[in-house]
């Protein structure tokens, strides 16, 4: 049995609805990516450099990233040898077992570092990625848990931020904390986070400036804030998530690989990634930067905010694009091969 068909029968009940989410939100990279990886498998009657060549160039279109995408290749190759394999569908399959291994992380890493009192998160990110956005998402969804959760408004440099992430509040039933436009942030996330601690709520989500003139600036700020947070919360900030927007491709690197120089950066939430072809960002971050990705964004309504799972990412990235009469094939070809061994 394929390793792909193995993954979709771990599928339970309870989890086929968020797979549908991950199918949903990758279509657009599955139908670049993935139908392309298929086209190049039927293309070639054997496995040679001619097709590993070509699927350097696929998987660096998908913004895997050229490092990524030679280490990707380098263990496919490993693979192809150990298991002497022949036909291209047989590669296809044992790219996509690469692909899910290079992804797996202990799962401690992608969850919430909540805590037994107060839980303290930074979000940081530029303008422009859908932090605010996200940040009422992920108040939604915490919520959603039974817990009492409050925003900070600490982005009081950008016009509208307070006022967008206020819309956010009542959408959701959460308390903001804000000040006037233009107001000290580290001043605004001290008055959120006396107020949190006065009414024992369980979360503060603080937004956080994502632009001002220079970027020494914006770290010095973030700095500030986050030394607020520690000075008045026992081991806080208890997460610094970085919101990263997915259509932005490898600029997305550039920015996490700047924050994380500036800020102890503990998980990256990948905004948009339903609005891009280049869904192979995923691989880059994980591969390069060593920081979990914690959530991922599907889609625009208000629970498309997604825990991030690697199978479920695998099942979404290569969806039914596979599941053809090759594939069929393929799987009765190495049913007998394990009958006769």
């Amino acid at each position: 049995m394929s390793f792909f068909k193995k993954l979709k029968e771990k599928l339970t009940t309870s989890t086929q609805e968020v797979s549908q989410k991950f199918t949903d939100g990758l279509t657009k990279t599955r139908d670049g990516f993935a139908s392309a990886v298929n086209d190049l498998v039927y293309r070639f009657r054997e496995v040679d450099e001619d097709f590993f060549d070509e699927l350097e160039d696929l998987l660096i279109q998908a913004d895997v990233g050229v490092t990524t995408t030679m280490d990707l290749v380098e263990d496919l190759k490993e693979e192809v040898k150990r298991r002497n394999l022949k036909d291209p569908v047989a590669v296809r399959d044992a790219l996509i077992e690469v692909v899910a291994n290079r992804l797996q992380e202990d799962e401690s890493d992608r969850e919430l570092n909540m805590q037994d009192g107060l839980t303290v998160i930074l979000f940081v990110g530029v303008n422009g990625v859908g932090k605010t956005t996200t940040i009422g998402k992920l108040a939604h969804q915490l919520k959603s848990e039974g817990r009492s959760v409050m925003l900070a408004a600490g982005d009081t440099f950008r016009a509208g931020a307070i006022e967008q992430l206020q819309v956010w509040g009542e959408r959701v039933g959460v308390p903001v904390i804000r000040q006037t436009e233009g107001s000290d942030p580290a001043a605004v996330v001290f008055d959120a986070v006396q107020a949190a601690k006065s009414r024992n709520m369980d979360v503060l989500i603080c937004d956080t400036a994502g632009r001002l003139q220079n970027k020494v600036n914006l770290m010095k700020e973030l700095e500030k804030v986050k030394r607020v947070v520690e000075r008045e919360v026992p081991n806080g900030p208890h997460e610094v998530l970085l919101a990263l927007d997915a259509t932005t491709g490898q600029n997305a690197m550039v920015q996490a690989k700047a924050f994380k120089e500036a800020t102890n950066v503990s998980g990256i939430v990948l905004t948009k990634l339903d609005g891009t072809a280049k869904g192979g960002i995923v691989l880059a971050i994980r591969n390069e930067l060593d920081i979990p990705v914690k959530y991922v964004g599907l889609g625009e309504k208000i629970d498309d905010l997604q825990e991030f799972d690697p199978e479920q990412f695998v099942l979404g990235l290569f969806g039914d694009v596979f599941e053809d009469k090759n594939e069929e094939a393929l799987t009765e070809k190495e049913d007998t091969n394990e009958d006769l061994a």
